[in-house]
């Protein structure tokens, strides 16, 4: 009996593990969606009945188990490279002058979809599954082993080919396969999950990659398992023993295991052939159920690779072209004008809905009177529409030729469409504002931005609770916000007692964050992340900065006159002196130890109450340089690294330049990468950037 038992259960794995190759490999299922859950229910009972059967490779041991305390680094036998990139055609073919002059004779090219997702090596020994790591800084990653074993396309255990399966000849499974390739959400799932995320009053994903980031690093599995990811190979890493020639075979072979691999993977035998096939693709790759924004081209032989070899970032066989931004057309039906926290005024395009990038944009950004001016938009246009960065849509330009009749011109308010202030327009710049400090609209999003990740990163306070909260006369200032009560929120729509208690518990957990988070959250012009550590170093306290005069401030080592004014002016306002005020009556007054520059020292700015002071000198190995974060970092992560890049005196900029001094760049890097490369500007991984500065592991 226990063997025959034994035996189904075998059946019913062998059977359901087909059935997924079919359904989440090959998308040609042979059965439906009730048969399906029929024989997975079989197997549940059976493994539940005899749990000594149970096995890592069951189907059944997709949904994720208990949650972990944190991502353990592992190190890749075989190092995660990135690859250069090109957008032009031109360079297209000089990388092929350098690859026939390396090699002296012609080579195979394989081109595949440049899918947008997240890079992962998948391990299996003697064809099991056990171990999935993301690419980290290419020599150690982060064990992400039990979200891809939620992910249905990834096999949990290979299969030689047999008579009767997909590919038709047998296949020897190596000792020990690495699989590379890209994990990545689906179109349709991002945009369920973000509308979810907005029905609960969460920030959405800017797009289908940082959806994937963001569930991969969910320490519950069972979160990754309801997000349906999807897999697709497209690399190799350690293979014991290596008995293929090409890539290409390698490729087929491991499809044959089950191993999924993206579309429109072909083979050239010229240049000319590579550049037909990429313009080609451009036309579909809309339609795909996927995003991506190019295709790799790779030298097939390994032989060939073997002899190219690799520079100290990237191999000197693959290159990945980039298709310039995608754009769409559409209609504008109106145009609405958004309230920033400072009062600035800022149109948006409301259009017809159309699929743009992955996602289905229904607004975009007009930026300022001077844009629409300048685009001569008009009520009605059929307009083009791009995303700057394939992540925000905006309007380029204006198909005048399909103007309809009775179109007509975007009117600019005169009143501010929150709380009916009387608009002014700023002398020398193209912006508008509403100037009532009091105005619902400003006061949402200053607390948004105050509760931001970057700021205070009281996470639980999402958009459409503030929203309730502050249309409820419940908050009117931040301070109001640490005098929540689990009761009060109760009182709200759609908020039990444990979204509450979460809530609350957020808002707690933020009383500790430093001087620099609550003096950048405070929302003051001219007041970055960047600037608010600089006056949080030299001046301590909220009060010694609100004791300063302009002079005072501007002595700082980067802080200029308007800066200067600008913090002068609020520490000095009314609005400001309340807002402070406030604060400390909740008990939030932080303090940050003062940092005594020479300048600031020879201009006697701190005396004994201004808090303790401290040399500022070779203790700060960043002073004065100009550094770009960008990318996926998996040790510290990008907000940590900023700020450890503050806390060193540097300055953690938002955009590449010649000023730079280098930047950090970690998986998915993207245009900043590619600035610095053309610039020729160092770059670093996390890695190497915590070992420059004494952080690193030796």
């Amino acid at each position: 009996m226990a063997k025959t038992i034994q035996q189904r259960i075998g059946k019913l794995r062998e059977e359901l593990n087909h059935h997924n190759y079919l359904y989440y490999v090959r998308n040609k299922p042979d059965i439906s969606d009730q048969e399906y859950d029929r024989l997975m229910h079989e197997l549940q009972e059976l493994e539940a009945a005899h749990p000594e059967l149970l096995t890592a490779d069951s189907p059944t041991q997709r949904v994720g188990g208990e949650p972990i305390e944190s991502f353990r680094s592992v190190e890749h036998a075989v190092r995660m490279m990135s690859i250069d990139n090109t957008y032009s055609e031109q360079d297209l073919r000089k990388f092929d002058e350098r690859v026939r002059k390396g090699l002296g004779a012609s080579p195979r090219y394989v081109m595949e979809p440049k899918v947008d997702g997240i890079a992962v090596s998948i391990r299996y020994e003697k064809g099991l599954l056990t171990l999935a790591a993301t690419r980290g800084d290419g020599r150690r990653g982060d064990d992400i082993t039990a979200n891809v074993r939620t992910i249905r396309s990834v096999p949990l255990r290979l299969h030689a080919n047999e008579p009767g399966k997909p590919g038709g000849k047998g296949v020897e499974i190596p000792e020990v396969l690495e699989v590379r390739g890209e994990i990545y959400m689906p179109n349709s799932v991002f945009q369920k999950l973000n509308q979810a995320l907005a029905a609960e009053g969460k920030e959405p994903f800017a797009n289908p990659r940082n959806a994937t980031g963001g569930t991969l690093k969910q320490l519950d599995s069972r979160i990754a398992a309801s997000r349906s990811l999807r897999f697709v190979a497209h690399g190799l890493g350690e293979v014991k023993p290596q008995s293929f020639d090409s890539y290409w075979d390698f490729m087929q072979a491991v499809s044959s295991m089950g191993v999924p691999l993206p579309e429109h993977v072909q083979k050239a035998d010229t240049i000319d052939e590579v550049v037909a096939a990429i313009h080609a693709f451009e036309s579909v790759r809309g339609k795909l159920a996927y995003q991506t924004d190019g295709m790799v081209v790779k030298v097939d032989s390994f032989a060939q690779r073997e002899k190219l070899g690799v520079t100290s970032k990237a191999p000197r066989w693959v290159i990945a072209y980039k298709y310039a931004a995608e754009q769409a057309q559409t209609k504008l039906l109106g145009c609405t004008w958004q309230v920033g926290r400072t009062g600035k005024l800022t149109p948006v395009a409301e259009l017809e809905p159309v699929f743009l990038a992955g996602t289905t944009v229904k607004r975009a950004s007009l930026h300022n009177i001077d844009q629409i001016e300048q685009l001569g938009i008009h009520i009605g246009d059929t307009v083009v529409i791009e995303k700057a960065g394939e992540i925000i849509p905006q309007v380029k330009q204006v198909v005048a030729e399909k103007r309809p009749k009775g179109a007509h011109k975007i009117a600019i308010p005169a009143e501010c469409p929150s709380c009916g202030t009387k608009i002014e327009r700023e002398e020398g710049v193209p912006d508008i504002r509403c100037f009532n400090p009091a105005c619902p609209a400003q006061l949402k999003e200053r607390l948004r931005f105050f509760c931001a990740r970057s700021q205070m990163n009281i996470e639980r306070l999402g958009d459409k609770l503030i929203d309730q909260l502050v249309d409820a006369g419940i908050i009117h200032t931040f301070a109001d916000i640490f005098n929540l009560t689990s009761d009060k929120l109760q009182e709200l729509e759609r908020m039990g007692e444990k979204s509450a208690q979460n809530v609350i518990d957020s808002i707690q957990a933020a009383r500790d964050r430093g001087l620099d988070r609550v003096l950048g959250g405070l929302g003051i012009r001219h007041i970055g992340r960047t600037v608010a550590f600089t006056l949080a170093q030299n001046f301590g306290s909220l009060e010694a900065l609100a004791n300063a005069s302009v002079e005072q401030i501007a002595a700082i080592h980067g802080i200029g006159d308007v800066i200067a004014q600008a913090a002068y002016d609020f520490f000095h306002s009314e609005t400001g002196q309340q807002a402070i005020a406030a604060l400390k009556a909740v008990s939030i007054d932080p303090k940050m130890k003062v940092l005594q520059t020479p300048k600031a020292a020879e201009a006697g700015l701190f005396d004994a109450a201004a808090g303790e002071t401290a040399a500022v000198s070779s203790d700060h190995p960043l002073a004065g340089q100009s550094i770009v974060v960008t990318g996926t970092l998996p040790i510290m992560g990008r907000d940590e690294v900023e700020e450890l890049i503050l806390q060193l005196g540097g300055k953690a900029a938002g955009s590449v330049s010649k000023k730079t001094a280098f930047i950090v760049a970690g998986e998915s890097a993207g245009s900043k990468l590619d600035k610095a490369k053309e610039l020729g500007i160092p770059v670093l991984t996390e890695a190497e950037f915590l070992k420059k500065v004494g952080r690193g592991k030796e």
